[in-house]
């Protein structure tokens, strides 16, 4: 299979980028996480995880249309 370039380049930007400290993450309180969640949940009736916001864009042709 052809490549697109040589291998013996592979790596080169990624090891020439200055390497960053990275920050501590906090997380929330676990009560206060809890309580986010049932509002979530119960309150506003969403699904778990990212799909929370399926009836927006996105493919598959739902939407508005103009």
């Amino acid at each position: 299979m052809p490549t697109h370039g040589s291998l013996s380049k592979a790596g080169k930007v990624r090891s020439q980028t200055p390497k960053m400290t990275s920050t501590p993450k906090k997380s929330r309180i676990p009560r206060v996480r809890v309580r986010r969640n049932y509002e979530k949940r119960i309150i506003l009736q969403r699904n778990a995880g990212q799909n929370w916001g399926d009836r927006r864009g996105g493919r598959g042709g739902r939407g508005r249309r103009r």
